[in-house]
């Protein structure tokens, strides 16, 4: 192989992981943890314990509507996505729209950048 086509495919290949990388992962922790304190009158993220919502310590892969000891609606527990960085990104830009029928009072946060710093925090700061 030449020098020219191993670096066009190492170009390529870094420019394909770039463009494939979603956006949240450019998130900033310290400012999605501001964000955050919108949240945690409801939610923990250092300790496994139930508040108004449900802990989010190990969120990250988990199924929506199935942490035990946390009473659910209907509504989350039918929604039954994989928490990641997609299903996230939609549900805290507009819970109720979502999930019809959550118990969640929070109405979602506006600013995509305010989305995308709280899941780099949340990715952090939930993590087993």
């Amino acid at each position: 192989m030449s020098k020219f086509s191993l670096s066009r495919s190492f170009i390529l290949g870094a420019a394909l992981c770039v463009m494939g990388a979603p956006a949240y992962a450019a998130g900033d922790v310290d400012k999605g943890k501001k964000v955050f304190k919108k949240c945690k009158a409801c939610h923990m993220v250092d300790k496994e314990k139930n508040g108004v919502g449900p802990h989010l310590v190990g969120l990250f892969g988990r199924t929506a509507g199935t942490l035990p000891g946390y009473k659910y609606s209907d509504a989350m527990i039918a929604h039954a996505v994989v928490w990641d960085d997609g299903t996230l990104s939609e549900y805290l830009a507009a819970p109720k729209k979502v999930v019809k029928g959550t118990k969640m009072a929070f109405r979602g946060l506006k600013k995509e950048k305010d989305i995308e710093n709280i899941i780099a925090y949340l990715k952090e700061a939930t993590a087993k």
